[in-house]
């Protein structure tokens, strides 16, 4: 990429990240309140996507396989272990990627 390109292609990340911040209070402002399919989705919508994610990270998993799936069930167990003890999300997602490294690369 020339030097240009990369400007531009900088400043329209920049100006899509601004826009996706500064949209929802400009839309909704502080003065009217916040409609409720909007806080139904803000309170729906995290537990959704995690759970999609965890269904996506085991979707080529073989359960009858060499391993049983024993690296990824343990980790996942931990994490959310952890993160009900802690409510710290990057602790907890942190210690179970790190445990499952461990599993998978030096006990597996």
């Amino acid at each position: 990429m020339t030097l240009t390109q990369r400007i531009i292609t900088i400043a329209l990340c920049v100006a899509g990240t601004m826009l996706t911040r500064f949209l929802p209070f400009l839309i909704f402002g502080g003065k009217r309140p916040t409609p409720k399919y909007v806080q139904y989705l803000g309170t729906m919508l995290p537990g959704a996507v995690f759970s999609m994610l965890v269904v996506y990270c085991l979707r080529k998993v073989q359960f009858t396989g060499d391993t049983y799936g024993l690296p990824e069930i343990l980790s996942i167990v931990l994490t959310v272990l952890l993160h009900l003890k802690f409510r710290k999300m990057l602790v907890s997602i942190a210690v179970g990627t790190v445990c499952y490294m461990v599993l998978v690369q030096m006990v597996f």
